[in-house]
């Protein structure tokens, strides 16, 4: 298990005012899988890990204890393409 990351992911859904079974629905897994993912008993799959990324608005970093939420500089870009995911990548990547 990443550290950190059930506590996180906890907070997350708390946050966004939504049940363990709402996360389930919105992800595609049980309620019990989003217990054990909030209990540490499991760590989500990548994809599943994107997918609460969007659903509550934040980074995957932040989820994964490299950094701290922006809420101010959050995107939604869940209706970019590929490609346009990249611009805007390279884009961020070279205004660091």
């Amino acid at each position: 298990m990443i550290y950190g990351l059930a506590e996180k992911l906890a907070l997350s859904r708390k946050k966004n005012k939504l049940s363990q079974a709402q996360v389930a629905k919105h992800i595609g897994v049980s309620s019990s899988a989003v217990s054990a993912y909030e209990l540490g008993e499991v760590t989500p799959s990548l994809e599943i890990l994107m997918k609460l990324t969007n659903l509550y608005r934040v980074s995957a970093d932040y989820l994964l204890g490299i950094s701290y939420p922006r809420e101010s500089v959050a995107l939604d870009t869940s209706k970019l393409t590929k490609q346009q995911l990249v611009a805007l990548q390279n884009l961020i990547d070279t205004m660091r």
